[in-house]
């Protein structure tokens, strides 16, 4: 009888794990003063893993305890082929902690906000977009050719889908048709925040990118990455690597960089943004790292507002005829990290300065106060 019982007993106690197989919970807590909308947040997978082991990655759901409602997701794979994280998208209060549960289930379509591509039929180009913003940066077909520039391009829109494929296919984006179009000129100069060598208060420009790779492509989270050919740099052989995300709800995208050069010391570097001969709205804190631009209205057409964010310490800003520069150094083959993006008063969201100027520094402080996510 008593072993019967101690049989009885072990399976009481191992019946637990399997029932914790079944599901996981995701906190994710915001302790900053500023709410976080439409924030896409990433979850280790070893830790989703490590309390629903036997989760079947075409047959679960993500809900919103509060709610009760699915949670759109993503499996990020970071160019490998086993899963990385997984991404959601939400809102989270100021000071509060949100709830979610993964379980077993059949989830609701999720709808692309997020799309790469590599463009051969436009001269190499490689464009990339959300459900806000759109940009693009040109390849070797068209370096040293009429239509050529150094930095990023931006394609306002003010509809939330995918409208690249669209626009390459009418082959008329500099014409609003009704969600958008291309007017922002970039020419030489580093555009919507590019980065390049400052050498002798010099810039040093690459060349176009030769390589790209895509990562990731949506529907929350685009990541891919362009890779350039060695180029003189001031009597510096610099090679690069830039990794390049747009989250969805995003105006900026992270740019990751990591420039390989010779000799020990750090290398100094702008981001810079072209600046219109007209009048328009600058901002530059030193300090915080943010750069912000609110360009003169361009007649019908109407205003964008441009900006990036550093992480590193930058040594100082200026603004010259052409451009706006923020400087920084960094290290042989060490990463870089810097935010740059823009808006269009179009789109309804950010109509001004003031509002474009408040979003860069409420970003910059969502990055220094990022969300605290745990798994249970």
């Amino acid at each position: 009888m008593k072993f019967i019982q101690l049989i009885w007993g072990i399976a009481f106690i191992f019946s637990f794990p399997t029932l914790a197989q079944t599901k996981a919970t995701v906190s994710i807590q915001n302790n900053s003063d500023l709410d976080r909308k439409e924030a896409v947040v990433s979850v280790k997978w070893d830790a989703v893993l490590s309390h629903f082991p036997q989760i079947d990655t075409t047959n679960f759901v993500v809900i919103n305890l509060a709610t009760k409602k699915q949670v759109s997701y993503q499996l990020e794979h970071l160019g490998n082929t086993s899963i990385q994280n997984l991404l959601v998208q939400v809102d989270v209060k100021a000071k509060s902690t949100l709830l979610l549960s993964i379980q077993k289930g059949k989830a609701a379509a999720i709808i692309t906000k997020t799309y790469a591509r590599y463009v051969p039929e436009r001269k190499d180009d490689f464009a990339w977009e959300n459900d806000k913003i759109a940009f693009r940066t040109y390849g070797k077909a068209l370096e040293k050719q009429v239509g050529d520039a150094y930095g990023f391009d931006v394609w306002v829109k003010r509809t939330d889908r995918m409208i690249l494929n669209e626009r390459y296919k009418l082959a008329d984006y500099h014409v609003d048709h009704g969600d958008g179009l291309d007017y922002y000129h970039v020419g030489f100069s580093l555009g919507a925040g590019n980065m390049a060598p400052y050498i002798n208060d010099t810039i040093r420009y690459s060349g176009n990118y030769h390589h790209w790779k895509v990562l990731d492509n949506g529907p929350l989270r685009s990541t891919f990455q362009l890779m350039y050919d060695t180029w003189n740099a001031g009597g510096i052989q610099v090679k690069a690597t830039k990794t390049i995300s747009i989250d969805a709800g995003s105006q900026l995208n992270r740019i990751e960089n990591q420039f390989t050069f010779d000799g020990n010391k750090p290398m100094p570097v702008v981001v810079g943004i072209i600046k219109r001969p007209e009048a328009g709205n600058i901002l530059l804190n030193e300090q915080l790292g943010i750069v912000g631009y609110w360009e003169p209205t361009f007649e019908k057409d109407g205003t964008t507002g441009v900006g990036a964010i550093l992480t590193t310490p930058v040594i100082n800003m200026l603004v010259n005829k052409q451009q706006l520069l923020a400087k920084t150094t960094v290290k042989n083959n060490e990463s870089i990290v810097y935010y740059a993006g823009a808006a269009w008063n179009k789109a309804g969201k950010i109509t001004n300065s003031k509002k474009w100027f408040d979003y860069l520094n409420d970003f910059n402080q969502s990055i220094k106060n990022p969300l605290i996510v745990t798994v249970k």
